[in-house]
């Protein structure tokens, strides 16, 4: 049931803001650096309620609103009783004017405290929030309270206060029967930095590093996958060799960061062009390949395999599953909310483009027939990005490979369960966003969606710059222009001109909430472009001049996050036919910026949906979230997100953290959990399997 509606039942008289200066000057003493009004509840308004709090909800039953003498100090506490409530909710909550909600700093966060009694479990921490341009607005609920009959203490952090807001209301939130007592408020800010040392790193400190690892990769990697032990699954099959696959040689190897060795693994099929993602379970679903390479005689083109294979990272073994009803090369894969794994495009066994939607079954741990699943028989390219919605629709971004987009403006929303396709508006040079990448900004809560680069391998021409951001909440979404790609610097040493950008892009979501972009080429499988920029998308900006790899990285190269906050890079494939084998580390910023913070010990590493997990880390945090590990492949991971987890600190340091209850936001299967302390420094990932 919906919680974010409100309504205003007390005014705020003239006279009552008369008692503000007495208030201000009356905070307890345990208070601190508290920003609130109020806090205590001691002054009261002319009807007796506290100043500076307001009555709010709304639906069905009774509700009674009163100021109790059962406080936790001093002589007032506010008290909610409800009865008889099967829709609605009722708030107690800071009253949104300039006087009495607390100002904000936009990219600080905030702990939020209080004290309390409740005898229902339907009790949440709700925060609204003032935007300059938008007003006011639901944010977000922060924390559910347990039932408690003695008063106990939370304390919750918001999120990073986005740009441009510049006050935030907040407080209890009662949705079920039942009676709440409330008392003793406080809210701090928690953007603190947590040692004062200045980098000495030179360069690396602002821009990263980079270092090129003093081995080579023995598969020509093009597909990357990292699974759940913290080791990459590196996929070849033919490796875009038509030798290899004329002789049956397909490979495949799994790396370990851990020691920097290789584990090269029997391969049966040529998942060269395949599609891939991870299962709820852990293991890894292989969709589709290389059927055929094209004929000498121009017959056929290449065509796709109608096989599954699933991956174990236990076992290291490929198995087969039953077959898909048409082949798949260059197929999407994306997890959907109920751990199900749909799938569209890519070419038949007979070269055509494939219009048939393929659903494999998680229950069923099969490929389901063609008439069990929902068909738009619509084609959608190849490896076109499908991104999950919130509200389980599939939004596809306009990326996809190899020549044009698709008819109307390139991008749209497919309902898969009402089998309706929405055209969405605002795609910017639909047929040159061929090898761009889209990625769901951090957090996968606020469902904005970036889309960068791109070129055309058909036409040719120079790729682009431009890249486009929608906000997946609104009534009618659609594209909106975003910040120029960076201009990056060519082989020769000469900057890209004004209208020049890549494609072959890579976009890597980091746990400090920025988007790393990197890779590219300006031409196809030619002309590698070194650049490379952090993403901000509380700011929408990039900042240009990251360190950049020095190894070219166009065609059939990939960059993901691994479990250490680093990001690996593998791949690339000019028109020569070569492979680059070498391997590079990128160290982000982040880690030159003091001590990391530590997760010493996860109570539960099974987390289900709408839960509260509690940690313990060795120093402060500001913020942790569930990052998904990559599968990626030409510039294409659908299924890349980053959930934040909004936090409670208690007494003795430690951490609860409160989980999503929406499937559709962090569909179920392992999870990166990361923390990150106020300047910015991640912990390594505590590996987390959500279902």
């Amino acid at each position: 049931m919906t919680r974010t509606s409100r309504f205003r039942a007390v005014p705020i008289y003239a006279a009552v803001l008369a008692l503000l200066a007495l208030v201000l000057g009356a905070q307890p003493a345990w208070a601190g650096a508290n920003l609130l009004v109020n806090p205590g509840l001691e002054a009261l308004d002319a009807n007796g309620f506290p100043v500076c709090w307001e009555q709010s909800g709304w639906g069905n039953g009774t509700v009674d609103y009163s100021v109790t003498s059962a406080s936790h100090s001093g002589a007032n506490a506010m008290r909610i009783t409800v009865a008889g409530v099967t829709t609605g909710d009722r708030k107690a909550m800071m009253v949104e004017n300039p006087s009495c909600a607390p100002s904000v700093t936009p990219n600080h966060q905030y702990d939020l405290g209080l004290w309390y009694t409740t005898t229902t479990p339907n009790t949440v921490v709700t925060a609204f929030r003032h935007d300059i341009a938008g007003g006011w607005q639901y944010w977000t609920d922060l924390e559910t309270l347990p039932v408690t009959a003695a008063y106990t203490h939370t304390s919750v952090r918001t999120p990073v206060i986005p740009p441009n807001t510049d006050q935030i209301s907040w407080g209890v939130t009662v949705y079920g029967n039942g009676t709440l007592t409330t008392d003793d408020y406080t809210m701090e800010d928690a953007t603190v930095p947590v040692n004062g040392t200045a980098c000495t790193a030179g360069s690396a400190c602002t821009a990263g590093s980079w270092q090129v690892l003093p081995f080579l990769n023995p598969v020509r990697s093009m597909h990357a996958i990292v699974l759940h032990n913290g080791k990459v699954l590196l996929m070849a099959g033919s490796g875009n060799d038509p030798m290899a696959f004329a002789a049956g040689t397909f490979t495949s190897a799994v790396y370990d960061p851990a020691n920097g060795t290789f584990s090269q693994i029997p391969t049966p099929a040529d998942m060269f062009c395949s599609g891939h993602v991870q299962l709820p379970d852990g293991r890894v679903l292989i969709v589709g390949g290389t059927k055929s390479y094209p004929a000498a005689d121009a017959s056929h083109g290449y065509e796709g395999l109608n096989t599954g294979y699933v991956f174990d990272p236990a076992t290291q073994t490929y198995t087969r599953t039953n077959d898909m009803n048409d082949g798949h090369w260059y197929p999407s894969a994306t997890e959907m909310g109920d751990g199900d794994i749909i799938s569209f495009g890519g070419l038949r066994g007979d070269s055509s483009g494939s219009v048939t939607t393929e659903l494999y079954s998680t229950a069923a741990q099969s490929w389901q027939p063609t008439w069990k699943v929902h068909q738009s028989w619509n084609f959608w390219g190849l490896y076109p990005s499908m991104v999950l919605m919130q509200d389980g629709r599939l939004f596809y971004t306009g990326s996809h490979v190899f020549g044009n987009g698709t008819p109307g403006t390139g991008a749209s929303i497919y309902d898969y369960n009402a089998n309706t396709i929405t055209d969405v508006p605002g795609l910017q040079s639909k047929d040159t966003r061929d090898q761009s990448m889209s990625v769901m900004l951090p957090p996968a809560q606020d469902q904005r969606v970036l889309t960068v680069g791109g070129g055309n391998i058909v036409s040719n021409v120079d790729a682009g710059r431009q890249t486009d951001i929608i906000d997946l909440k609104a009534a009618s979404p659609g594209y909106t222009p975003g910040p120029l790609l960076p201009q990056g610097k060519l082989a020769d040493g000469s900057t890209e001109s004004a209208t020049q950008g890549k494609m072959y892009v890579s976009t890597v979501l980091l746990p400090n909430g920025q988007v790393f972009e990197t890779n590219g080429g300006l031409h196809n499988r030619a002309d590698p472009v070194f650049e490379a920029s952090m993403f901000d998308p509380a700011t929408n900006t990039f900042t240009p001049a990251m360190a950049t790899d020095p190894i070219p990285r166009t065609y059939h190269s990939a960059s993901f996050l691994l479990p250490d906050g680093r990001v690996m890079t593998v791949g690339d494939n000019p028109g020569n036919g070569s492979f680059n084998m070498h391997v590079s580390l990128y160290t982000p910023p982040y880690l030159y910026q003091g001590a990391r913070p530590q997760i010493t010990s996860v109570a539960n590493t099974m987390w289900s949906y709408g839960s509260s997990q509690h940690i313990t880390v060795d120093a402060p945090i500001v913020r942790a979230e569930l990052i998904r590990p990559a599968a990626v492949t030409h510039s294409s991971d659908p299924n890349q997100r980053f959930v934040d987890l909004p936090l409670s600190v208690n007494k003795d340091g430690s951490v609860n953290l409160n989980v999503t209850s929406n499937p559709n936001l962090a569909p179920p299967g392992y999870y990166m959990l990361f923390t990150v302390n106020a300047n910015g420094v991640p912990s390594v990932a505590q590996w987390i399997h959500l279902m």
